[in-house]
């Protein structure tokens, strides 16, 4: 495939300010380039297109982005930067102050949930929490 694929999020009249605010939160960001209708940037070396689009879409939780953090520190970084003025939910989850879903889970997860024997009482803790903690999860 020659083209990437990337996501285009819908704003209203706040695409250049959410842009500049996603990059402010992710270290390896930029601005590729912008104008009045199109704001196209990288976070960590994802493209993606943010559209002044006018007030007839919004966003849902039905699409979120999942941020894999190796560290508890990276966990608390992306929880806490992207859910200022945003609203908080539990198992990771949160939508930001424009409304954009995002999943901040540890990469640990996927191995933690492969163990039959320990899976259930991952699941069991993690459904207790809003913002993941490593250590809880592994003594889980």
């Amino acid at each position: 495939m020659e083209k990437q694929i990337y996501t285009c999020l819908w704003f209203d009249g706040k695409a250049q300010e959410a842009a500049d605010y996603y990059c402010s939160i992710f270290k390896h960001s930029k601005i590729i380039s912008a104008n009045p209708i199109v704001v196209v940037f990288e976070l960590n070396n994802t493209k993606f297109m943010a559209l002044n689009g006018g007030p007839q879409y919004t966003f849902s939780p039905a699409t979120s982005h999942v941020i894999e953090c190796i560290t508890q520190t990276e966990i608390d970084h992306y929880w806490e930067e992207l859910g200022k003025e945003g609203k908080y939910s539990q198992c990771g989850w949160l939508d930001d102050k424009y409304g954009v879903s995002w999943q901040i889970v540890p990469a640990i997860l996927s191995e933690l949930m492969g163990d039959k024997e320990k899976a259930p009482r991952v699941i069991q803790a993690f459904m207790q929490m809003g913002k993941f903690d490593i250590e809880a999860l592994k003594n889980a």
